[in-house]
């Protein structure tokens, strides 16, 4: 028999490599006017999410498109359906109903469901995003309908140059990946993990205008060590143990390559990977690709705006503190980077702002010399700073650094609820009149703290920020705002800006330009009232100035491969704000 292994490779491959034919195309008539030409006809129009205008299908359009008598008689507009569907969504019995609603919406009439998100974003957030998203995740398999992104996995890794161009959208810019090692505050996720990109990508099109025909979610499905996820009938992953190692290295390389041959101009956000390999991967494609880590790069940019908000309410200098972190993950460590970065354009050298800042694992204070991992060893302190401590142990905990430390600053990102006790948070109002305490680690069960406990212990003087959404808290008749310190006020103005200037790679000084971007936007229109970080309601005009700010700082970085960008801020926030997306249906041409 003839051995035919060396032979069909060759030829699934030069199949994968046909050109992809385009269902539709955004073009403009001679007068300037947006139209979309599309090649499909009846019932396969209404069966693409994304050129499916279901009954805002004109007359004329239902005629020519071969639609006459598919649809209801009567035409609706955009408004018109998002009023329908916000009924039936309100009607939803349980948050996890409602995100399950939104999804169908998505998947069967892609605008509307931005219409809807848009019009609603405050009280929608928490359902396509944190905290609903992490039940979501959870049941992922359980509650499949549609499949949405594009999938790698053991199976098919091989074929990743072929696997991209089943993906039928031909000039993506923004890409979310995640391999599901490392979920909000639930771990490894397998391949349910694919709905955490699904959620971000939607905000990045309502809060930061990229357009949904430029995005993919992408799940690195490199298995799981849940042996209950691999044990459950209905999982949808591969049923393995997690690659490692070389392994690991490997599949990813060939899904960056295969990235960057079909689509290189794409941005990729990496999300939720294991502290390890999210701090290897970042490091080992940042200057391959355009990419960057929100867990580690938008957490710590979040945490520094909020802190040098907490600062501007009181006249303060960010220098003038001191800095438990308490939580060593890639959330963690992503803060301290960011708060020392913050230091040092303050004007303190990098010894001096290390000085201030001390990070906490679960075994206590990093002192140098304890085995810890590498990525944790940058923020170990000196066993002489501590010599004079009290402490009961060789390490001390939170508490003990807390007191001897003279914390004013306290950060949340250990996934421990309730580790911001009585005692530690008492502790570090008597460092300071006005302490900053965020408890900012999702979802809301895992938060260190109730911001209304954090209030209580501190006679209200506590300036507070969580991770996860909080009520505002009424406290001796007054209402004190309770912002939430959520990455969404910094990764979609950071990929826009990426994506505007056409940067080469994301470097620290665009990420640096997002958190004091956040920071002076808060400061301008919320100092006022009190606020830590705007409204959630407000997410577009922030993701807008963030996106500004990153495109000059792409700029300033030499990073910009765009010719003619603006030069300086008023010119960015109109370039940005002429090329935000915003959901509309257009006229249809068929082919």
């Amino acid at each position: 028999m003839t051995d035919t292994s060396t032979t069909t490779p060759r030829k699934t491959q030069k199949t994968e490599r046909r050109p992809v034919t385009p269902y539709f195309d955004l073009k403009k008539d001679p007068s300037g006017r947006r139209y979309m030409e599309v090649n499909l006809r009846g019932i396969a129009l209404l069966r693409l999410v994304l050129t499916n205008k279901g009954t805002a299908f004109t007359q004329e359009e239902r005629i020519s498109l071969e639609l006459d008598g598919l649809l209801p008689p009567q035409v609706e507009t955009l408004a018109d359906q998002a009023a329908r569907v916000y009924d039936g969504f309100r009607a939803q019995p349980s948050d996890l109903a409602k995100y399950q609603f939104l999804r169908e919406i998505q998947e069967r009439q892609e605008l509307l469901f931005y219409a809807l998100l848009e019009a609603h974003l405050e009280e929608m957030l928490p359902i396509v995003y944190t905290p609903t998203v992490g039940k979501a995740v959870q049941q992922y398999s359980h509650i499949y309908q549609n499949p949405r992104g594009l999938s790698f996995s053991p199976i098919n890794i091989h074929r990743a140059e072929g696997t991209v161009r089943s993906y039928p959208m031909g000039d993506v810019r923004m890409i979310v990946a995640t391999d599901s090692s490392a979920i909000l505050g639930i771990g490894d996720q397998g391949y349910g993990g694919l709905a955490i990109p699904i959620g971000k990508l939607a905000l990045y099109t309502v809060a930061g205008g990229v357009s949904p025909f430029h995005t993919m979610p992408v799940a690195l499905d490199v298995g799981t060590d849940r042996i209950d996820l691999i044990n459950d009938p209905r999982y949808l992953g591969v049923r393995q143990r997690r690659l490692r190692g070389a392994e690991y290295d490997d599949f990813v390389d060939r899904f960056v390559t295969s990235i960057k041959h079909r689509w290189p101009k794409a941005v990729i956000q990496w999300e939720d990977l294991a502290k390890g390999a999210a701090f290897d991967v970042l490091e080992r494609y940042r200057d391959v690709v355009p990419s960057f880590n929100d867990d580690i790069q938008g957490t710590g940019a979040v945490a520094l705006a909020g802190v040098l908000q907490a600062c501007a309410l009181e006249s303060e200098r960010i220098q003038d503190h001191t800095f438990v972190i308490h939580g060593a993950g890639a959330g963690g460590v992503g803060v301290a980077a960011a708060i020392v970065d913050g230091l040092m354009q303050a004007g303190l050298s990098r010894e001096e702002a290390h000085a201030k800042v001390f990070v906490l694992d679960s075994r206590g204070l990093l002192l140098e010399g304890r085995n810890m991992e590498s990525y944790k060893a940058p923020f170990a302190q000196p066993k002489s700073r501590i010599a004079d401590w009290k402490i009961e142990r060789d390490t001390p905990d939170l508490l003990e650094t807390v007191v001897s430390g003279g914390a004013t600053v306290l950060l949340g990102l250990s996934g421990q609820p309730g580790a911001f006790d009585e005692a530690v948070v008492r502790a570090v109002a008597q460092n300071h009149a006005r302490p900053i305490v965020f408890p900012l680690s999702n979802p809301t069960t895992s938060s260190e703290a109730h911001p209304a406990e954090v209030l209580a212990w501190t006679d209200g003087k506590a300036r507070v920020a969580t991770g996860s959404p909080f009520g505002d808290v009424r406290w001796e008749g007054k209402l004190v705002a309770i912002g939430q310190g959520n990455n969404a006020f910094i990764f979609p103005g950071l990929g826009m800006g990426a994506i505007l200037s056409d940067a080469r790679k994301i470097t620290d000084g665009m990420v640096r330009a997002a958190a004091y971007a956040l920071a002076t936007y808060t400061r301008e229109r919320y100092l006022d009232e009190g606020r830590i970080y705007p409204p959630v309601d407000d997410l577009q005009e922030t993701s807008r100035r963030v996106a500004a700010a990153v495109l000059l700082a792409a700029v300033a970085d030499g990073v910009a491969q765009k010719d003619g960008l603006p030069a300086d801020e008023t010119q960015a926030l109109r370039y940005v704000e002429a090329r935000f997306w915003k959901p509309e249906y257009l006229p249809f041409v068929g082919t």
